[in-house]
């Protein structure tokens, strides 16, 4: 996706953007305005009233019209926001990149320098620079400049740190090219995404630094009008004329919110997760590329796999994960699938489920019946309405199922509400009960926790209560006791197999484990290099 297609997509950042192009756009066009003079003084008019034939927003203590002084004041605050931030921006990343690229001496005294400026408040330190020049707008300028180099300097040394390991660096240095070469052409391109974003987030904070020194009378001086110096002049009239320090103020917190608004979206637009669609975009059908199904002799099997291809396409090369797997599973059993890692055990099981990410992952060929429905060539919609509701994927890490930002009891009440429709209530009743089945303490507790503040067992017990919340009538289940200690393992397997037992379902069971597989399964099934190469009972 395009930047600004991604940009387009936030709707407060495009609220930033039109509100910062119509501020610049005026504050452009403000010479060639039909204004009165913003420094001409009128003692007879002083504090005249806003919407008032004399002047649309009224005058200052001196008689100086408003709409002016703001037209020319807003233009002159976003020219010294935007140098200030340009400067800071430019210094930063030199200090940034040549500290990030060389590292050793250089890193430690560039960064002792940069940790000494950050020693001070932002604001005492311009204060102390604005004290030793001398007050006036330039030097407020280098002021805010000068306090902003830290932020930019540790940001895009950060950056570049990460940069100068990478292969096309080392390749760069054998090819020939000198270190400023490097430099300019391989590290600030990819630091340019960094410094966009921190300029974007920091112009309104340099904007508001400067309108605070000319409130203090250290930055533009009389009768130049900046917004600061604006509600500095007004400030003794807060009372009787509230107007002269309100319309100033009003105007500086709509360019600090604009620019805060699209600042966050260019820095949401820049992250490469977005730019890819990959957060964004739902999840594409495996993609099958069979274009003649064999005929399939049926059985009273729950789900019947005949001969299985799933393949990975990578440039000019296939990868056969899956080759001409044939397995059944029976309402009520247990099938161990077994074999070493990189067998195909896992593929196996995201290709029944139709969830091999496409590309680079294709179903090349066979069949998966689930009853009367063939998983491979289904429509979307219909494996998305199987997913979670008759079959149920629990995976090996939790983590994976389970969303940190949300609570336990809000994630197994969307899982219901998603295939079921029942009201809020009875879903929360629901999924107490289920954490009760699968042996949580304090259930009630519980649905109020987030997965962090879970253990592994138990954030494995709320996968499988996930699993079970629409009653299903498949499990697959991916190595789910791989990363848990013995007695939890142990727990986990006689929960699944009570609950087999108790509502009838089938699973698929992955695993490396022959001790498992004894424990639990009914028929085991031996895989390696992606095919089975024997199977039969446990027993």
């Amino acid at each position: 996706m395009t930047f600004i297609s991604l940009l387009a997509r936030n709707r407060l950042a495009i609220v930033g953007l039109f509100v910062m192009v119509f501020v610049v756009v005026l504050s452009l066009l403000t010479p060639f305005l039909n204004l009165a003079d913003p420094d001409i003084t009128n003692t007879a008019d002083r504090f005249v009233k806003p919407f008032s034939s004399e002047a649309i927003l009224g005058t200052d203590h001196l008689g100086r019209d408003l709409l002016s002084r703001l037209f020319w004041g807003t233009r002159l605050s976003l020219a010294v926001g935007f140098a200030a931030a340009l400067i800071s921006a430019v210094v930063g990343a030199v200090i940034g990149i040549l500290a990030g690229y060389y590292g050793g001496n250089t890193d430690n005294i560039l960064m002792r320098g940069i940790d000494m400026l950050m020693a001070f408040p932002y604001i005492l330190l311009a204060l102390a620079i604005v004290a030793a020049l001398g007050p006036g707008l330039m030097n407020a300028l280098i002021a805010v400049a000068v306090v902003n180099i830290p932020f930019f300097a540790r940001n895009i040394r950060g950056v570049t740190v990460g940069i100068v390991h990478r292969e096309f660096i080392d390749a760069a240095r054998l090819s020939g090219m000198t270190d400023a070469r490097i430099m300019i052409t391989e590290v600030l391109p990819n630091v340019v995404p960094v410094i966009v974003i921190a300029m974007s987030t920091t112009v309104g904070w340099m904007i508001l630094e400067t309108a605070g020194l000319s409130f203090l009378g250290l930055g533009s001086q009389p009768p130049r009008a900046d917004l600061g110096s604006m509600l500095g002049e007004a400030r003794a009239a807060l009372i009787t004329n509230p107007h002269t320090s309100i319309i100033p103020g009003i105007m500086i917190l709509i360019i600090v919110v604009a620019i805060n608004l699209l600042g966050d979206g260019i820095r949401d637009t820049l992250d490469p997760r977005l730019k890819s669609g990959a957060l964004t975009r739902p999840m594409p059908k495996t993609k099958v590329i069979t274009s003649r199904q064999n005929k399939v002799v049926r059985d009273h099997s729950l789900l019947q796999i005949n001969d299985l291809n799933t393949e990975f396409q990578l440039k000019d090369r296939i990868y056969n994960a899956v080759r001409d797997v044939d397995l059944s599973i029976k309402k009520g059993e247990c099938i161990g699938l077994i074999g070493e890692s990189g067998s195909g055990k896992s593929v196996t099981a995201l290709s029944i489920t139709g969830l091999v990410a496409s590309p680079p992952g294709v179903i090349a060929g066979g069949s998966v019946y689930f009853g009367e429905i063939d998983l491979v060539r289904a429509p979307y919609e219909t494996l998305r309405k199987l997913r979670g509701n008759r079959i149920s994927y629990i995976f090996q890490d939790p983590l994976a199922t389970l969303h940190p930002l949300y609570t336990v009891g809000h994630q197994l009440v969307e899982a219901i509400r998603v295939h079921q429709s029942i009201s809020l209530e009875s879903a929360k009743s629901a999924a107490l009960s289920l954490l009760k089945n699968v042996q949580i303490p304090n259930a009630e507790e519980r649905l109020n926790a987030y997965p962090h503040e879970l253990s592994g067992g138990m954030r494995q017990r709320v996968s499988i209560a996930m699993a079970l919340v629409n009653d299903p009538e498949l499990i697959i289940a991916d190595e789910p006791t791989t990363a848990l200690d013995v007695t939890v393992q142990s727990q986990i397997l006689n929960l699944l197999d009570s609950l087999r037992r108790e509502r009838g379902l089938a699973i698929l069971f992955i695993t490396h484990d022959f001790g498992v597989v004894s424990q639990l399964c009914d028929r085991v099934a031996v895989m390696y290099a992606g095919q089975i190469v024997e199977q039969g009972p446990t027993e």
